[in-house]
């Protein structure tokens, strides 16, 4: 099969021929129709996840139909169309046993614990437990556009943030994440600040729902100018970039007793950013962390899609071929475009 592969951290990466996988025990080999192109890819290209080994193949926000079924697979069979979490619980251990199954103890990720989803094929294991069927009505461009960016946000939004109508959110970071939690807040009757330092993807959140959006490039003061449109500060606020800058400005532009949630990466080297904890606890805010979605969760996000209150292929900015997608990989830590890119030709 053809793949998108690197084999040292940030040089180039290459389509090369590489053997087809097998169906692990428990798993199925799926036939790629799409795969998203994620931040999160670019942070393992970069060298910032530990449980990548080299040589590799990055991608995790795959749709496709099942092209071979391993032993012990019970619900699925070739030729069903489906997408997947990108972070797969085993289904055995105390974290699965409570439905947590996106913070698995034995978890495995498509793209960081094994190669994943820039190829024609990918082997995923856990199938029963993690194998979400796509409805009728679902191309795999809009599954794709899922992927991990809008799952991570309706759980941020809905489980983490617990946002319902009324409420203010504030959103950092205006990438996939970040436009998709707007999307999500809006569906939900929130009035929601996105802020990024890219006009266009400013003017992208304000189409899908945002009520005010601010360029951080041309502000000084960031959690102020939250706290004046919502006079006293967001109820809720998320750093859907993940960088000190935005995670420290999301804290502070909260109100009393508001809450902050990080779904954006760190960089490895910044993993231990300082945080304004006299402001925490002065004004008694709470900080939670959200990472990924549960795959029995999706017919509560299928529904929302089904009766038209969200809209997630609009988040889809264009299509392109695997050597392009290896190109926009490699090109996202310069945040020159909005919306998401899924490849589609492989």
């Amino acid at each position: 099969m053809k793949a998108a592969t690197y084999k040292q951290f940030q040089q180039p990466i290459t389509i090369e021929t590489v053997p087809d996988p097998s169906p692990p025990a428990g798993g199925v080999v799926v036939r790629v129709e799409a795969n998203g192109i994620c931040r999160s890819d670019w942070y393992g290209w970069m060298g910032h996840d530990p449980d990548i080994a080299l040589p590799h193949v990055p991608g995790h926000e795959l749709a496709g139909v099942i092209e071979a079924v391993g032993t012990d697979v019970r619900r699925w069979k070739i030729g069903d169309r489906i997408t997947v979490p990108f972070a797969m619980g085993c289904g055995h251990c105390e974290q699965c046993q409570a439905g947590n199954h996106h913070i698995c103890d034995n978890h495995f990720q498509p793209g960081f614990t094994a190669w994943g989803a820039f190829a024609e094929f990918v082997a995923l294991p856990y199938a029963d437990t993690n194998l979400v069927r796509l409805p009728e009505t679902m191309g795999f461009v809009e599954a794709a556009g899922l992927g991990c960016r809008f799952i991570t946000a309706f759980r941020a939004v809905v489980a983490q943030g617990r946002v319902s109508g009324g409420t203010w959110l504030a959103v950092h970071g205006c990438g996939g994440v970040g436009l998709s939690a707007i999307m999500i807040a809006d569906a939900l009757g929130a009035q929601v600040i996105g802020v990024d330092i890219n006009p266009d993807a400013l003017a992208l959140a304000r189409k899908i729902g945002a009520t005010h959006t601010l360029n951080a490039a041309e502000l000084d003061d960031i959690p102020a100018a939250v706290r004046d449109l919502t006079r006293g500060g967001a109820h809720v606020s998320l750093d859907a970039l993940g960088s000190p800058v935005t995670a420290r400005n999301s804290i502070l532009g909260l109100r009393k007793q508001g809450r902050h949630v990080q779904v954006g990466l760190l960089p490895a080297d910044k993993d231990n950013t300082p945080l304004p904890m006299s402001a925490v606890v002065g004004r008694e805010l709470e900080i939670v962390g959200s990472h990924g979605m549960q795959a029995h969760v999706y017919p509560q996000l299928w529904e929302m899609i089904s009766a038209g209150r969200l809209q997630p292929q609009k988040l889809v900015s264009r299509t392109v071929d695997l050597v392009e997608g290896a190109k926009i990989l490699q090109a996202m830590g310069k945040f020159q475009h909005s919306g998401v890119a899924v490849i589609t030709k492989f």
